[in-house]
């Protein structure tokens, strides 16, 4: 399980998270909402220990990970997918050796490792994409590199921070399909940072919007969907005009 109880972070004067806490439960995806700047980017970070709390804790199946040694720290990470933004793929090599590459940290044989690649890549669609480099793929093509990069480490949880952004409809889409699929195959555990509703509608079990340092509400998406909260309904119907209601306390769904 992770889990962010009563996380604070700021930098220098301006804070981020004020009181951030969210559970993410087992075996389902979890989308987390947010404007630009939201702190959305920051909560994955704190997960891997890129970042430190400034108070509060960032739970990883027990471990309190700021608190951890960095041998305790690269256990954690074992456990962790990560799907960049711009998938941060090496253009220096081949498609076949980014999968690699964290394989072979981990001490697999060539064979599994060769393996692992061809499963990844087919799940994604990238049949035989190995030798390709990545600049000749198109952008959603290097996402989907991205996924299977995390797929093929065979992770418990995996992180996506925005994963469609950047991208046409279509090839948006066809990402959405795919974090369902990496869920329905490996019973992978996700977080999704977004602020496509579409997507979040597409690929989440549960909802949480973060506004103002704090989870504003969290549900099913059924629950959100039929949210009163002014907030909330602004986000997703793409209002600009500021919620009347801004002000007022967090709320939650079951």
């Amino acid at each position: 399980m992770i889990a962010f109880r009563d996380v604070h972070k700021a930098f220098g004067p301006e804070p981020v998270l004020q009181g951030f806490s969210l559970e993410i439960p087992e075996g389902q995806t979890t989308v987390l909402l947010g404007y630009s700047g939201s702190g959305k980017s920051v909560a994955l970070k704190l997960i891997v220990g890129l970042l430190d709390p400034d108070a509060g804790e960032v739970v990883v199946d027990d471990a309190v990970v700021h608190q951890l040694d960095a041998d305790g720290l690269t256990a954690v990470r074992a456990r962790i997918g990560f799907v960049f933004q711009f998938a941060a793929l090496f253009d220096s090599m081949t498609v076949g050796e980014n999968l690699a590459l964290g394989l072979r940290r981990r001490g697999l044989s060539a064979t599994e490792i060769a393996d692992r690649t061809a499963e990844a890549l087919e799940l994604v669609g990238l049949p035989g994409a190995e030798p390709r480099s990545p600049a000749e793929l198109s952008g959603g093509m290097r996402k989907r590199v991205g996924l299977a990069r995390a797929i093929a480490l065979r992770p418990r949880y995996i992180l996506y921070d925005e994963p469609t952004t950047g991208l046409d409809p279509v090839t948006a889409a066809v990402i959405d399909q795919l974090i369902v699929r990496t869920r329905q195959t490996y019973g992978v555990t996700g977080l999704v940072v977004t602020h496509d509703m579409r997507s979040a509608y597409t690929v989440g079990d549960r909802i949480a919007m973060l506004f103002r340092g704090r989870i504003r509400q969290v549900g099913t998406v059924a629950q959100i969907r039929e949210s009163h909260d002014a907030v909330v309904r602004q986000f997703m119907e793409g209002r600009p005009e500021a919620a009347a209601d801004a002000e007022r306390p967090t709320g939650a769904v079951a």
